[in-house]
């Protein structure tokens, strides 16, 4: 529960800093009740996180779980930047992505493996399967905003783009076509930018490398859990990794 709530009011501040209108195709809270409403509201379910969290007077896993938030606020800092050399950049891009995404699911699950009482190997285990399928959920994501309808995915298409955002798709796409990163230094801000750049994602082979590279980190997380005993539990975790794959939306 501590982590669901986390995950919601970080995407309810995310929809205020990128002025989003809409949240999976539904009116954002934003959108509803504003700047200042929605960032109280966001601020008001974290501190119900921490309440619960607190009582349960682990501090091993309160400083687990403290670590999404510093990470969250970090990514969002790596968000506003971009690197000037092209080799830095895809690194700080997965770097950006663990932080703002795969980092929740991995501390999640390294915290409930400590609360289970098992081996420090296996909380281990717990943490490398969050954030392998975390970063393969952040590249699926990247590749749907230039692949999935509106009514898919509940915000237009190229939406990253317009918000000055270079992901995993464009990254590939510039070794390419050379021309995009002149565009990725100026955050898409010309007009037609983003839609020369959703063009040339599409003419380059950047999203077929964006999924094989997802299912690269989908096929570390599945690797994890084939380390342990089969269970109805271990294939679940299996089946998460490989519905989030297919996903279109």
């Amino acid at each position: 529960m501590v982590a669901e709530m986390i995950h919601t009011a970080s995407l309810v501040h995310d929809d205020i800093i990128d002025e989003s209108l809409f949240r999976r195709g539904n009116p954002s809270v934003f959108s509803v009740w504003g700047q200042s409403k929605g960032a109280f509201t966001g601020d008001y379910i974290l501190g119900a996180a921490s309440v619960s969290l607190a009582k349960l007077r682990h501090n091993r896993v309160m400083r687990i779980m403290s670590q999404i938030l510093e990470d969250l606020v970090q990514g969002e800092f790596m968000q506003l930047g971009t690197k000037s050399n092209e080799d830095e950049r895809f690194n700080h891009y997965i770097e950006k992505s663990y932080r703002k995404t795969a980092s929740l699911l991995a501390n999640s699950c390294q915290a409930v493996a400590v609360l289970s009482g098992t081996t420090e190997s296996k909380i281990k285990m717990a943490f490398e399967y969050g954030k392998n399928l975390g970063i393969s959920f952040q590249l699926i994501d990247d590749s749907l905003d230039y692949l999935s309808s509106e009514k898919e995915m509940g915000k237009p298409t190229g939406a990253d783009l317009k918000l000055g955002l270079a992901t995993a798709p464009v990254l590939f796409a510039a070794h390419e076509f050379p021309r995009l990163n002149t565009l990725i230094m100026r955050r898409f801000s010309r007009d037609g930018d983003a839609e020369e750049a959703l063009h040339l994602v599409r003419k380059s082979s950047g999203l077929e490398q964006t999924r094989d590279l997802a299912n690269r980190y989908g096929q570390e997380a599945m690797k994890v859990i084939h380390n342990l005993k089969e269970s109805e539990a271990s294939q679940s975790l299996i089946q998460l990794v490989e519905n989030q794959l297919i996903r279109t939306s």
